[in-house]
């Protein structure tokens, strides 16, 4: 059940992570997951010790406009230790999607992983990451300060990537739909059929042709 639209995520599992010992915490959240085409990406992000003025502002990527996330994703990269990566639809195709998305989110956490003791993760256990302190939250972007920054971060950036690889591919609307199966992504397929970057084990579950 989403929380109450009032509400803000806090740094209250932080905080709760930090009284148990540990002193360098990072949020961790994907992007792309139930997307047709193109990558799933995830991020991990360190907040840094203070809080600042932009906090008040992180909130669900899904429920911020992309104007007020791409704000918010030069401070974070700016003032935050940043971890992101992403891989590809051949990847997801060959070994499927949870493992896929633990891989990206392992990948983003050992770009920052000097130090670090302690992980808040968006709704995944994430047993491979060697963290002393983890905790996995479910909505975790709505409820914590530092996973909300993880998803905005891995948002913008796949987001980006999906309008840059709408003109090598033309014709899905991937400007729009970010690859995920709207009505006109699906026309399109039924038109076009699928392009190299496509997550055929996805399509195959769907009546498009």
């Amino acid at each position: 059940m989403p929380n109450n639209p009032t509400e803000k995520p806090t740094l209250a599992y932080e905080l709760k992570l930090a009284r148990l010992g540990a002193t360098s915490i990072a949020g961790v959240d994907e992007a792309g997951r139930g997307s047709l085409a193109g990558p799933v990406a995830a991020a991990a992000v360190i907040l840094p010790d203070d809080p600042l003025p932009w906090f008040e502002q992180v909130n669900d990527s899904k429920l911020l406009t992309s104007r007020t996330r791409e704000k918010l994703y030069k401070k974070i990269i700016e003032d935050a230790r940043v971890g992101l990566a992403m891989v590809p639809s051949t990847t997801i195709d060959q070994i499927g999607i949870v493992q896929a998305t633990e891989r990206a989110m392992l990948d983003a956490i050992s770009v920052i992983a000097l130090n670090l003791d302690g992980l808040l993760v968006d709704a995944m256990e994430l047993p491979k990451a060697a963290i002393k302190h983890k905790l996995s939250i479910i909505r975790g972007d709505q409820l914590s300060i530092s996973i909300a920054s993880a998803s905005i971060v891995a948002k913008v950036a796949r987001d980006s990537l999906m309008r840059d690889l709408d003109g090598q591919f033309p014709g899905y609307g991937w400007v729009r739909n970010k690859g995920y199966g709207t009505d006109g992504h699906l026309k399109a397929l039924s038109k076009l059929g699928p392009s190299p970057l496509h997550r055929h084990s996805f399509l195959s579950n769907l009546d498009w042709s």
